[in-house]
């Protein structure tokens, strides 16, 4: 499959950038050439992740994140 995923997904539901249908497929995300799992949101043009701070929650229960600046490669895995 040659399918194009999106510039900019999230896994929060309440992001715009949320896209359910493309979720249900297990999705790949390699920064700096490194397989990452705790990817929380990506966009490839402007070269970003935000990716899952430990344990940490915010006041409203969500997991606290970490912006970083790199090479974003996303990817299905099937």
């Amino acid at each position: 499959m040659t399918e194009q995923l999106p510039d900019r997904l999230s896994t929060d539901q309440n992001s715009p950038f949320f896209n359910g249908e493309i979720l249900q497929r297990e999705v790949g995300i390699r920064f700096n050439g490194v397989e990452k799992t705790n990817v929380e949101e990506y966009c490839i043009s402007e070269g970003w992740v935000r990716l899952v701070a430990g344990n940490a929650k915010d006041r409203r229960g969500n997991p606290m994140t970490v912006k970083l600046k790199g090479t974003v490669e996303a990817y299905y895995k099937d």
